[in-house]
């Protein structure tokens, strides 16, 4: 042990060089023990971050395809399948021929087996698909040299057949239903035609066929825009997209009647802001993106996408408010699924309870940084969440704008996007008369022959095809 100093015997000016001396090392100490402390506490946030349940699509936004799945149990500890009546394929009521198998004789015995005593004992189907080609039409369109005046005239073309590509309407829209529904490419596209149509058509030709195809679905896209602006409650999500190499993004905007698709290199409040101008819908239904805020007159929140962060924050240990907030979410939904038959002042008292319960939970204090961030966001929203209660037309959840993005995303994971703007542009039109043809009960190839047609949509969609 360092023996003690004898400071008597040290000069006034030594022992103001002592002060000095030992005041530099304090400051240089504390310098260290801060930055020690500084560097303990991000070891303790990683530590506790790297501690957390990783995140899976049952605990956050991930989506499905990225999330682990686990394997299934072996065949001997599956559980025994639940007993139901069985069914089998109804009969078609219309048959395009019917085959009468009699019999001659009895086959145990030989002896004779009169038809008028038989009955029918077995009836199935055998369906067959007919050999598809193509219907051509060869058009002369007659003419000469007039001998009054001497003018070369020729006749017109009848209506329907006018000079131009030799691919008919029907061809275009099964081109593109094929090319856009279901990711077919051009190469693959032309070869399919081939095969099964016995069409000869070109990639150049598909190309020419999609192009000739924007005008009259953008028109279609139009139309649907007045539809989506004047509802009165809107559901919103956007994904992203790959247009020439950069990421775009695709909104969606979901009504009870039309689907409007449309894809922007922003993912800002400008892109809704641009399409609904000055009008704002009654409701809008969303997830908690701030550009997804402050559209509509009311707010609901996805309630799909809390349930998933409160099960993140349970998973991290808050048993105090995010175990209480989940069960209240699932008895919100549990409420609006019988809204049908549910009276509005029931439906009022129901919506004041879910406001007293959420109130004790919210006095809870919870266990951890999700617990508390969560808290944090419900505290500020809260009077956003149960906005459906008393309104039978507004959703709970905002899963019908995440599935009409699923064909999309595929989309895109398929063909990895788009090279220009116009093909970025069409598609989002096509996902809109598709979308918006399954909204209304309508077949999607007959919507599709009656716009590429280019007239004018002057009825509902459910009413074509």
């Amino acid at each position: 042990m360092t023996p003690r100093p004898d400071l008597s015997k040290l000069s006034h000016a030594e022992k103001d060089a002592l002060i000095l001396a030992l005041f530099t090392q304090l400051a240089s100490a504390q310098q260290t023990i801060a930055a020690q402390e500084a560097r303990i506490a991000a070891l303790e946030a990683r530590l506790e971050e790297l501690s957390r349940p990783p995140k899976t699509p049952d605990n956050s936004s991930k989506p499905p395809s990225q999330g682990q799945k686990e394997n299934r149990p072996a065949p001997a500890d599956r559980p025994p399948r639940q007993g139901r009546p069985g069914v089998g394929r109804l009969l078609h009521p219309n048959p395009d021929r019917v085959v009468d198998a009699r019999l001659p004789a009895c086959p145990r015995c030989q002896a004779a087996f009169p038809e008028a005593t038989q009955t029918p004992q077995q009836v199935y189907e055998r369906i067959e698909l007919p050999q598809a080609k193509p219907d051509v039409t060869l058009v002369r369109l007659f003419g000469g040299r007039c001998t009054c005046c001497g003018e070369r005239v020729t006749a017109e073309a009848p209506a329907g057949l006018e000079p131009g590509s030799p691919f008919g309407k029907s061809i275009a829209a099964l081109v593109v239903y094929l090319h856009y529904a279901h990711a077919i490419g051009m190469q693959r596209l032309a070869l399919l035609m081939d095969e099964i149509f016995s069409l000869s058509i070109s990639e150049g030709a598909i190309s020419n066929i999609l192009a000739r195809a924007r005008e009259p679905l953008l028109a279609a896209a139009e139309t649907i825009r007045d539809t989506v602006t004047a509802s009165n409650v809107v559901c919103s999500d956007e994904t992203s997209a790959r247009v020439i190499g950069k990421t775009w993004w695709e909104w969606v905007f979901v009504t009870t009647l039309a689907v409007l698709h449309v894809i922007r290199p922003s993912r800002g409040k400008a892109v809704v802001q641009a399409l609904f101008g000055e009008i704002r819908p009654a409701v809008w239904v969303s997830d908690m993106l701030g550009s997804q805020r402050g559209h509509g007159v009311a707010w609901q929140v996805c309630l799909a996408h809390l349930l998933r962060d409160a099960q993140f924050a349970i998973e991290c240990g808050d048993t105090a408010f995010s175990a209480a907030f989940k069960r209240l979410l699932l008895r919100a939904i549990a409420i609006g699924r019988r809204r049908e038959a549910l009276k509005d002042a029931t439906l009022q008292q129901y919506h004041a309870d879910l406001d007293r319960r959420l109130d004790r939970i919210m006095a809870a204090v919870p266990i951890g940084e999700p617990g508390r961030k969560l808290r944090k966001r419900i505290a500020a929203n809260r009077a956003h969440l149960f906005v459906f209660v008393t309104n039978r037309d507004v959703p709970y959840t905002n899963n019908i704008s995440e599935r009409h993005l699923r064909p999309s995303v595929i989309f895109r994971k398929v063909t990895n996007g788009f090279r220009c703007e116009w093909g970025a542009e069409t598609y989002a039109a096509f996902r809109s008369v598709v979308s918006t043809a399954k909204a209304n009960g309508a077949s999607v190839l007959g919507v599709l022959r009656f716009v590429l047609a280019a007239k004018l949509i002057t009825e509902p969609l459910a009413q074509v095809g």
